[in-house]
């Protein structure tokens, strides 16, 4: 999903919250404004695409969570765990929610951190209006893998149940020993600044892993796999597929 697709809105409720919401509004031409009738001027008073709503916040939650990918609420994080707790459903679906405090120094990923993309959207917000992301999902503090969406932005696809992703997220951030297979796809997956962790070794091929020493496998690979292997590592792998052709 690129920036010009991700639809992205920004919700105050509080004088404070309005006001940062109106300043920050200009630097995201691209995210929609939503305010409650007190505030209705400042729809008028900035850029962007705006909505007034009447009547209470938690009602148009709903809808939020339906029209957007990423909300941006200027109001207290206790108030909108409260706001959205009834509508959650899954990682998989739910949009990222992001928090600002009333002073701007701080933004909060809530929710859908990592399939979702609040953790990177809450470091693009944070450098537009010089805060802080306040990011606390472990692989990202910890500088490692994230297994849930390793490889996303090359198109790489995470084929393995749930129980092994979870499993073998534990794994990694707990720097348990892990194989890290690459028979395909670019060798351009680890992107972040900070060397790869010393408990991740990379490997050419799965017959190089030492089913004693690691503790998990993830797996790049476009081969078949037989049942045979996910029954027989049980919850230890997870594999990825590149595009095809890809290098």
């Amino acid at each position: 999903m690129t920036d010009t697709t991700i639809r992205i809105a920004m919700v105050a409720i509080t004088k404070h919250g309005a006001s940062q919401l109106k300043s920050i509004a200009p630097q995201m031409p691209e995210a929609d404004v939503i305010v409650s009738e007190k505030f209705a001027a400042i729809a008028d008073e900035v850029p962007n695409k705006s909505t007034v709503y009447s009547g209470a916040l938690s009602a148009q939650i709903g809808n939020f969570f339906a029209d957007y990918d990423q909300i941006i609420f200027f109001v207290s994080l206790g108030a909108v765990v409260r706001l959205i707790a009834p509508h959650l459903k899954s990682k998989d679906i739910d949009p990222g929610i992001l928090v600002v405090d009333d002073a701007a120094q701080f933004v909060i990923p809530v929710l859908s951190g990592h399939v979702g993309g609040a953790n990177a959207y809450a470091e693009k917000v944070a450098a537009l209006i010089g805060a802080t992301p306040v990011v606390t999902t472990a692989s990202d503090v910890g500088k490692t893998i994230p297994v849930d969406i390793l490889g996303r932005e090359l198109g790489w696809k995470v084929e393995a149940p749930k129980i092994n992703i979870t499993r073998v997220s534990a794994d990694v951030v707990n720097e348990e020993p892990i194989a890290f297979v690459q028979e395909a796809g670019s060798r351009n997956w680890w992107t972040r600044p900070t060397p790869l962790p010393k408990n991740i070794q990379l490997l050419n091929s799965f017959a190089d892993v030492d089913l004693a020493k690691h503790k998990s496998i993830l797996w790049v690979t476009d081969s078949d796999i037989d049942q045979g292997v996910w029954d027989d590592l049980k919850e230890r792998l997870v594999v990825y597929r590149p595009p095809a052709g890809q290098v």
